[in-house]
């Protein structure tokens, strides 16, 4: 296999730090053994896949010499072996492929998610409403945590905005593909005359940065209280636990009024302010994701499409890969694994044709 000397490399460093996971000194030092334990961790799928590889490969080796036997019974057996194993050692070298691909380092991180209905009315903030309720329901029974920092609803009782913290294991690298403009085809509630229309949503997926990725000067940041409010201005609660905060040097500013708390609406949008700077400085490095986050939210408009939930057809088709799924009734009730794996496996063997070709490092 063409990796085989750099996955016996990784098996030997997963050896050591098994052992070093055992040794009193790292157990009796926490952030020592934290970070042991993490890269310990990160690198178990990878080698137990290896080892899977490795007696598949063996097995296959004994079946492949038992093809010589006399013995009708023997041959048929080990010919019935090679038949079942040769793909399954194929699939396994696949996978091991797509495991020593560079990784994202944001992969591991929190999600900032933001909904904003684009073109459409009232309509795109229904839609906005159900595409978020479409993410908690998926989040709900995938053991993902929703918060919601703000939202700001239409008179119809859709969502105009809504930015929340998703958070849990891997979370980005699950939704990090959700970025774009969905677009809906329905017949909506108030048309008499039947008629289909056309609205559309931008859905922004950003990984959440830590004290360690942003560190923000107090300084550089405005913070206003205000009283919560809600649709129509209604008032919420007559203290001041709303918060603002302007960042000066860039002029961003994120609000939260979720909670009655002031502390805990100041935390929350100072997460979503640092995912927000730290989207900043990443631009900054790489040109590329700057491209990316901006035909990521585009302008809303219909054309800028990368998916279409068609209620009438029951249809939900994802362009970029072209994934077409007749069960849109159970991707709005948050069944969403089938795009987000068709999504994943894409962009893992488009990474892999450019690793074949020299042009990932």
């Amino acid at each position: 296999m063409q990796y085989r000397d750099k996955l016996d490399e990784l098996e030997k460093r997963f050896e050591d730090l098994t052992s070093q996971m055992a040794d009193p000194e790292v157990i009796n030092n926490p952030d020592t053994y934290r970070k042991t334990a993490k890269t310990h961790n990160d690198m178990s799928e990878a080698v137990g896949k290896y080892r899977e590889w490795k007696k598949v490969e063996a097995d296959l080796e004994g079946a492949r010499s038992m093809l010589q036997e006399t013995d009708a019974d023997l041959r048929a057996m080990a010919e019935s072996d090679v038949a079942a194993l040769g793909p399954r050692l194929e699939s396994l070298e696949q996978e091991l492929k797509v495991l020593l691909l560079p990784k994202d380092p944001n992969d591991d991180k929190n999600v900032v998610l933001e909904i904003r209905a684009g073109t459409g009315g009232d309509e795109a903030t229904l839609f906005a409403a159900e595409i978020f309720r479409m993410y908690c329901r998926w989040a709900e029974t995938g053991g993902y945590k929703v918060e919601v920092t703000s939202e700001s609803e239409s008179a119809v009782g859709g969502l105009k905005e809504v930015i929340a913290l998703v958070s849990g294991d891997k979370v980005y690298s699950r939704l990090k593909y959700e970025g774009g403009v969905h677009r809906v085809q329905r017949v909506p509630a108030t048309e008499t005359q039947g008629r289909i229309h056309t609205s559309a949503i931008t859905v922004a997926v950003l990984p959440e940065a830590d004290d360690v990725d942003i560190k923000i000067d107090p300084k550089d940041i405005r913070v206003d209280t205000f009283c919560s409010s809600g649709p129509g201005g209604q008032s919420v609660n007559t203290t001041y636990s709303a918060v603002r905060i302007t960042h000066l040097p860039t002029n961003t500013v994120v609000s939260c009024q979720d909670e009655k708390s002031q502390i805990k609406n100041r935390a929350k949008a100072e997460r979503v302010l640092r995912a927000r700077l730290y989207e900043l400085e990443m631009e900054k490095r790489n040109a590329e994701i700057g491209a990316e986050r901006r035909s990521m939210v585009g302008s809303g408009d219909r054309s800028e499409k990368i998916r279409t939930y068609n209620f009438p057809q029951n249809r939900v088709t994802d362009h970029r890969i072209g994934l077409t799924l007749h069960q849109l009734d159970l991707i709005m009730d948050g069944r969403i694994g089938p795009l987000i794996d068709g999504l994943t496996t894409y962009y893992n063997a488009e990474k892999l044709k450019n690793q074949d070709n020299g042009t990932v490092h």
